[in-house]
């Protein structure tokens, strides 16, 4: 009998298909690429939470955050994950793997987790190294590089005039900088990619180990990050297994996060757990998706829950709170993102485009409908067009149905003292000496200062 395949995670943070290889231009990817060459790549991979905790609480699991309680940012870190509710590591150990989490090179430390819930003993130990001999094992690796603040790249500098903004953001130096740091810190990504792919090579392994490359989340920019755009939900996801999957192969077809964990399982050879919510998207299993439906609710303490569907051509959003601007305050995008700050400077001078505008508005539409073959970067609302309403009451529908299938715990109103501990905490994290004390355009002074500091090292 064959020795089981190990399974190996390899994730980057906040990271959109930003890559040489899903054909980005002025960032260099080269190990991803050839990486790519090599297995599958998939273009059309959306996660259920464009935020961490309740992404990553969902990805482990294989079920909806909002079917289980994970849905708000970081609220039940410290509350026990009911015992029936098992994760991808139990099943694994299960099957006698060792499962272990590193951030990666040098793997000495353990890796971040993040999980919106509290569980003891989710991973074996830090590295595979510390498993029995012949053992297999189920690994993640957490590269957190692409998180701000980003890690520069000194040994390759990308040119911020070289870079593509999307028409969505003002096409402005300070955020030609912040965009060529994001590309930056791709590269560095690249790199240690490159060492854990190596790694396998030298210690025998690669041939019998399935490595998916994937993210919790899409860019950290203001409009994509907390944001069920594209640019918050979809990730790059490249799956190679050497004999068994195909190999330099583009696929469009679509996967949820969700899909991960019972995907992982099935090429493991191991049975699907019933009470998992995703779906196989690999091997002799797999099954096609229709649409992915992902979903936002507070982070730190901005309260909001958005929901969506996406098929391969439209996009349907819901916001549940209209009354509210996209940039209610967060103090964390306040603090980390320069273009959240500078955008309503550009506003109040004229100097934004229709697109870039639409963000500052003072409230939303309850509905957003984008047709995604026409208007790839989601910018017109097609909800109120009368050629497009059968397009909507399709999508309405599907998003109600899944609603009333899983259940959307985003409808339980929150404990306002929770809600207000989380903004308390954000505070005391990101509130610095001279924030009360800086105009808003000596506020992007200092990111100017600061980026260019960083540029330089």
């Amino acid at each position: 009998m064959p020795d089981k395949p190990n399974i190996l995670w390899i994730y980057g943070e906040d990271l959109y298909p930003d890559l040489a290889c899903y054909g980005t231009p002025a960032v260099q990817t080269p190990n991803i690429d050839k990486f790519a060459s090599e297995g599958t790549l998939f273009t059309n991979v959306f996660v259920t939470c464009p935020v961490c905790s309740p992404s990553r609480s969902a990805i482990i699991t294989g079920r909806y955050q909002t079917s289980f309680g994970a849905h708000n940012h970081r609220s039940k870190r410290d509350t026990p994950l009911p015992e029936h509710i098992r994760l991808i590591t139990d099943y694994f150990r299960d099957a006698g793997y060792y499962t272990c989490n590193s951030p990666g090179p040098p793997f000495d430390k353990p890796g971040k987790t993040d999980f919106n819930f509290q569980r003891n003993g989710v991973f074996d130990g830090i590295d595979w190294t510390q498993r029995a001999e012949g053992q297999p094992f189920y690994a993640q690796n957490n590269i957190t590089d692409t998180h701000r603040n980003f890690t520069p790249d000194p040994q390759n500098p990308v040119d911020p005039d070289a870079v593509e903004i999307p028409p969505y953001y003002p096409d402005h130096p300070l955020i030609r900088k912040d965009w060529a740091m994001y590309l930056e810190s791709a590269q560095v990504f690249d790199r240690k990619v490159g060492q854990v792919l190596q790694r396998l090579e030298d210690e025998g392994v690669a041939d019998n180990t399935i490595v998916f490359l994937i993210a919790d989340h899409g860019r950290a920019h203001i409009r994509d990050k907390q944001f069920l755009y594209d640019g918050g939900i979809r990730i790059p996801c490249i799956v190679r297994w050497p004999g068994h999957i195909d190999a330099g192969v583009v696929s469009d077809e679509l996967v949820s996060g969700i899909d991960l964990a019972p995907t992982s399982l099935s090429l493991a050879g191991l049975d699907i757990p019933p009470e998992m919510e995703g779906n196989i998207f690999l091997g002799p299993d797999a099954k096609s998706r229709t649409e992915i439906v992902s979903a936002r609710d507070r982070c730190d303490g901005t309260v909001d829950r958005i929901r969506c569907v996406r098929t391969k051509n439209y996009k349907y959003i819901r916001n549940y709170h209209p009354d509210r601007p996209y940039m209610q305050f967060n103090r964390y995008k306040y603090q980390q993102y320069p273009l959240w700050t500078l955008l309503p400077l550009l506003g109040k001078e004229g100097k934004l485009t229709e697109a870039q505008a639409k963000f500052l508005a003072p409230y939303r539409p309850y509905e957003e409908l984008y047709d995604l073959q026409a208007d790839p970067h989601e910018v017109e609302n097609l909800a109120g067009s009368p050629d497009h309403q059968n397009a909507l009451n399709d999508l309405r529908t599907r998003l109600d149905n899944w609603i009333e299938t899983y259940g959307d715990q985003g409808e339980i109103p929150e404990d306002p003292e929770v809600i207000a501990a989380q903004a308390e905490d954000m505070y005391d994290k990101h509130q610095s000496a001279t924030d009360s004390e800086l105009s808003p355009e000596e506020y992007i002074k200092t990111w100017e200062q600061k980026l260019g500091l960083r540029i330089e090292n």
